[in-house]
């Protein structure tokens, strides 16, 4: 088990009803978290260009944590 922080930003945090929450999981990947966390979140989905960051810098979605880390979700942000 390990305690991460989560923080959700724009579209996610407004499925998810939080900006940031701490939870405790058994997830190996930031993939079976967000997993775990649209259980929890059901209006949360993983959208298509999603982006995700470990400690502050940005990973792929297969990327492992470890205990204590802060997670970040990020949805697609449009650009032109």
């Amino acid at each position: 088990m390990k305690q991460v922080r989560v923080r959700f930003f724009a579209a996610f945090r407004e499925a998810a009803g939080v900006e940031t929450e701490a939870i405790t999981t058994d997830a190996v990947t930031v993939a079976e978290l967000f997993q775990e966390l649209r259980l929890r979140h059901s209006g949360l989905a993983q959208l298509p260009r999603s982006l995700v960051a470990v400690n502050e810098a940005m990973v792929p979605w297969e990327s492992r944590f470890e205990d204590g880390s802060e997670v970040l979700f990020f949805p697609p942000v449009g650009g032109g």
